[in-house]
């Protein structure tokens, strides 16, 4: 298969991205969940802002699942601007004025932190299912190793959504003392049996195409790009509500006035969801799909502490704020409920909002004036006390 200019972009990005890199030597291994000591690895990122001199406001972006460390400017593959650009930049909730960002691209991604796509110095070819599994443990590990290496002791805020937001919660355990403020949006402290049967559809989509090859589609000049495409209009489908698909697509005809009596795209929440399908594949790996999905199944912050959630943040001084949204059913208000009643018991500073939303999951990521309002106002207040101008 023939690869378009855009793919062969997001191909080039695996190895050396288009963004800054922390490499870790073969004395430098990262110590994963299943066992494995990988090394050598890097880990991409990108920074907005200054550190101050006292190294006191550096904000730690976490990307979802299919998101990478391109949080506030252009895409180098795509070209579009960066997926959080509603929420990080000048004079927004996370102000690159007063804020020193970081964004690093999660281990066992495919925007140039090594992740199954990378090459395996002991092959010389892509590890392919032979990188081990990994964990959001895994992913907060490698970014304490990027912290570390950039001088920095303590994190003002760690703040991200869905996936992202489990990696909050998970820094918030793993390194108490590290993180001084907390903002977990639309996510969970365990992914749900319903979620992970999702993710099991999309991961047996990509491997039920032929071209997946048993997981070596580069090796062997392929890409299941039609596996794939289904994996994430199932997956899509999933962050939109009844009312945000109604509200844009109800049942309208995509350009045609009656149906075709055919299996063409006659309606146009058909034509959205192949779009979104078709350009996914254009620019992300297949295997680091399965990577990502599964990490998120595994996920289970109560389960290392003996089925406690409040243990998991017992004794904690870190400030949170979680944010849900009325209308997703993927992450619902419960799931923030519970991470709120956990810290409540673990007698931490908590404050909850949620939001009145009719756009599902996604809203996280959209123009959510109630959602800016209630991150800013949490994150001025966590800045006075810190003692940020």
């Amino acid at each position: 298969m023939t690869l378009s200019p855009l793919s062969q972009e997001a191909r080039s990005q695996v190895d050396d991205p288009s963004s800054l890199v922390m490499r870790f030597g073969a004395d430098e291994p990262l110590m994963m969940d299943a066992g494995i000591a990988l090394a050598p690895w890097q880990i991409a990122y990108q920074t907005y802002g200054t550190l101050n001199a006292e190294k006191s406001n550096a904000v730690l972006i976490c990307h979802a699942l299919t998101g990478d460390q391109h949080a506030a400017n252009d895409n180098p593959v795509t070209g579009k601007p960066g997926w959080w650009r509603t929420m990080v930049g000048p004079g927004l909730p996370v102000d690159t004025n007063r804020f020193f960002v970081i964004c690093a691209n999660v281990i066992g991604g495919c925007m140039g932190s090594t992740g199954p796509a990378s090459i395996d110095p002991a092959s010389g070819q892509p590890y392919a299912l032979d990188f081990p599994v990994v964990t959001i443990r895994d992913m907060v590990r490698a970014q304490a190793a990027l912290v570390d290496k950039l001088g920095i002791e303590t994190l003002f805020c760690v703040i991200g959504g869905s996936m992202g937001g489990m990696q909050v919660l998970q820094w918030a355990a793993s390194y108490p003392a590290r993180v001084f403020s907390a903002l977990p949006i639309a996510t969970a402290a365990r992914h749900s049996a319903q979620n992970i049967a999702f993710h099991e559809v999309g991961r047996q989509a990509v491997m039920a195409d032929p071209d997946w090859r048993g997981g070596r589609y580069l090796l062997e000049g392929t890409r299941p790009s039609k596996g794939l495409a289904v994996a994430r209009m199932g997956a899509h489908i999933t962050y939109l509500s009844e009312m945000a698909l109604h509200r844009k697509f109800g049942r309208n005809f995509q350009d045609r006035s009656a149906p075709t009596f055919s299996f063409d795209a006659d309606f146009q929440i058909e034509s959205y969801l192949r779009y979104q399908g078709i350009s996914f594949v254009e620019r992300f790996d297949a295997n680091s799909y399965l990577y990502m999905t599964r990490a998120m199944d595994y996920f289970d912050l109560a389960a290392e502490q003996g089925g406690s959630l409040a243990r998991a943040f017992k004794g904690t001084a870190t400030r949170f704020c979680v944010i849900s949204f009325t209308s997703d059913w993927l992450f619902p208000t419960s799931d923030s409920r519970a991470i709120v009643h956990a810290l409540n018991a673990a007698a931490a500073s908590v404050a909850f909002v949620e939001v009145e939303s009719d756009k599902g999951h996604d809203a996280f990521l959209l123009d959510e004036p109630e959602m800016f309002a209630a991150a800013r106002g949490f994150i001025d207040a966590a800045a006075r006390v810190r003692g940020i101008a």
